[in-house]
């Protein structure tokens, strides 16, 4: 089920960072230097909003721009497959891969890190906010 959330700005964000990201995985390098540096706006925006390093949207913007950056030296360009088919997952269906994966650094998380905890972060559903606020009980 398409999960558009064209009604905020880091939706909007996220779209042309994706768009950026797939001409650079479709041959055209420059977009993955425009997609590092529309994440670093959108870092530094998301950390005056929300004022504190320690802020989920924060952090999750400080995650996928690591990531971007690991993968920009020539022979690792194949991982900017993976942020631009996890970001098109999360502009269609409001699947978010590093916002999940960042839930379950210990700083995010209330409980102990098991294998029950990975299936319901994984595999829950997209909520509208974030994985922190709609992560099903344990069960």
């Amino acid at each position: 089920m398409f999960l558009l959330e064209y009604r905020t700005l880091s939706w909007w964000y996220w779209l042309v960072t994706v768009g950026f990201l797939s001409a650079g995985v479709l041959g055209w390098t420059p977009g993955f230097y425009v997609a590092i540096g529309i994440t670093v706006f959108q870092l530094i925006h998301f950390l005056l909003r929300e004022r504190s390093l320690a802020a989920f949207p924060v952090q999750v913007r400080l995650g996928y721009l690591l990531l971007l950056l690991i993968a920009l030296p020539a022979p690792l360009q194949l991982i900017y497959w993976i942020p631009t088919l996890g970001t098109w997952a999360q502009i269609l269906f409001g699947y978010c891969t590093m916002a999940r994966l960042v839930s379950l650094l210990p700083w995010n998380r209330s409980e102990p890190f098991s294998a029950d905890l990975l299936r319901r972060t994984f595999f829950s559903p997209p909520v509208r906010g974030n994985i922190l606020q709609g992560l099903p009980p344990t069960g």
